[in-house]
């Protein structure tokens, strides 16, 4: 004699799991879905003439999974792919310049491997660098926060995020910062022995002009930022060394700057697209030290 089936438990189930293959049906969504998803979360309307765009792949490939970076090597590519990551945000650009022209080295061997690479593995390469910055609080500003532990710094309305320190010579601080970092350049103008509390963060490349004009602030004695021309901020904190101000500059490198912050956008995706997958995939620095 057979059994008998528990009728009432096998239609609920089975209802239930209808209902969940259609909800993991309903998350396949397509690389300019999730692009316009970011924005709408971020409440961000592009300008028109923002660098935030599509710079290689097709808008509508089905993502299988997005890997947040710094900048798009060919490592991180590499290993987007092995994680099953076809969706890259970039923060930096990925062609050399900062419109991402394709045009300006033609037949170059470099760029031409790494489009061939791109279009093989059918990646798309998405910047996110307008938004991550006019989102607030801003991406950026808030992954070197948690990176470095300054959890008490605000920022000013448009300028650099201000960080009062325990007192604390300009040497020890930037060793601070590239043990918090991993960093293995980091570059300090001004003397090494100056005590100071009132730090600056501006980072990333914001130009002489802003650079300078936060070390005129009275309530700024270092400011900590990623690159310069050695002719512009370097030299005018130098000079200011030489005479005997309280001012110094604290060098992190770019990337080194601003990468953390592509590691909070990673973990704001989690929460914002659930059900996707996201990884952080951290580029790390592009220099040795010669010694």
């Amino acid at each position: 004699m057979l059994p008998m089936l528990n009728w009432t438990r096998t239609f609920v189930v089975a209802p239930l799991l209808i209902a969940g293959i259609a909800s993991h049906a309903q998350q396949a969504q397509t690389a300019e879905q999730v692009i316009a998803a970011m924005r709408a979360a971020a409440q961000i309307t592009p300008a028109p003439n923002t660098v935030d765009t599509i710079k290689e792949g097709d808008p509508q490939t089905v993502v299988t999974g997005i890997a947040t970076t710094i900048s798009p090597t060919m490592d991180v590519l590499r290993k987007a792919v092995a994680a099953g990551d076809n969706l890259i945000v970039t923060h930096e650009p990925s062609f050399y310049n900062h419109l991402d022209k394709t045009d300006l080295y033609p037949n170059d061997p470099v760029l031409a491997e790494k489009m061939k690479y791109i279009a093989d593995h059918k990646l798309v390469i998405f910047r996110w660098h307008d938004g991550a910055h006019t989102r607030r609080p801003d991406f950026i500003m808030e992954g070197w926060k948690a990176k470095v532990g300054w959890v008490d710094a605000h920022r000013d309305p448009g300028g650099p995020m201000l960080y009062t320190a325990k007192p604390v010579t300009v040497a020890v601080l930037a060793e601070q910062l590239r043990k918090a970092t991993g960093a293995t350049i980091v570059r300090v103008i001004g003397d090494p022995k100056l005590v100071v509390t009132k730090i600056a963060y501006a980072p990333g490349a914001p130009g002489a002009d802003r650079q300078i004009k936060t070390l005129e602030r009275d309530d700024v004695e270092v400011l900590v930022g990623g690159e310069i021309p050695e002719w512009e901020t370097i030299s005018y904190v130098w000079d200011a060394k030489q005479q005997g101000r309280h001012k110094a500059l604290i060098l992190m490198g770019h990337y080194t700057s601003e990468e953390p912050g592509m590691k909070t956008v990673a973990d704001w995706l989690k929460t914002t697209l659930p059900g996707m997958k996201v990884d952080f995939i951290p580029a790390g620095e592009p220099y040795w030290l010669a010694r």
